[in-house]
């Protein structure tokens, strides 16, 4: 069973983590989760129940200089949902969240790599917004936007209940057999 490196940013859609995982574990994969700290605080009262889902610790920062890493090497890496701001960090090469210094160095180690953007249209107007989703892919990440993933919405008018988890997940399967 390979790992899958499961990361999520604070949108919606976040709230359907559990039932993400067990569709991922479903799929044959061992599931490590990581957040980013605002994702962490929004599901803290499920970080116990997710952990004994996945079997690892659910992560959100930094381990300490000499401790051991946790989890085992990922066979593939989805990020879901990935906000505006971890979008364009990522592209960026801004570090300063765990999930984000994971998919920076990820990039340099070849690791099959998908993301799933999720914001609303009025963010994805921002013209860095299309320069970062160019960078990602320029460096091999598979990003799921538009026509072939997530349409943004108008703001305010968000339906978490549509996020193509499914898509997401068929496409880091097939990302993690190459």
């Amino acid at each position: 069973m390979s790992t899958l490196y499961l990361f999520a940013s604070a949108a919606e859609p976040v709230f359907d983590i559990a039932r993400v995982v067990e569709d991922a574990q479903a799929d044959g994969w061992d599931v490590c989760l990581g957040l980013t700290p605002t994702a962490a605080r929004w599901l803290a009262g499920s970080l116990d129940g997710l952990a004994a889902l996945t079997g690892h610790p659910v992560r959100w920062d930094y381990k300490l200089p000499g401790e051991p890493d946790a989890w085992p090497e990922a066979g593939a890496i989805l990020f879901a949902p990935a906000t505006f701001n971890t979008v364009n960090q990522w592209a960026l090469g801004i570090t300063d969240k765990f999930v984000l210094g994971v998919v920076a160095e990820g990039i340099g180690k070849g690791i099959p790599m998908v993301t799933m953007p999720c914001l609303n249209a009025a963010y994805a107007q921002h013209p860095q917004f299309e320069q970062s989703l160019g960078v990602l892919r320029g460096a091999g990440v598979s990003v799921l936007y538009g026509e072939d993933g997530f349409a943004p919405h108008r703001p305010g008018e968000g339906n978490p209940a549509r996020f193509p988890w499914r898509l997401a997940l068929d496409v880091v399967r097939e990302a993690g057999r190459s």
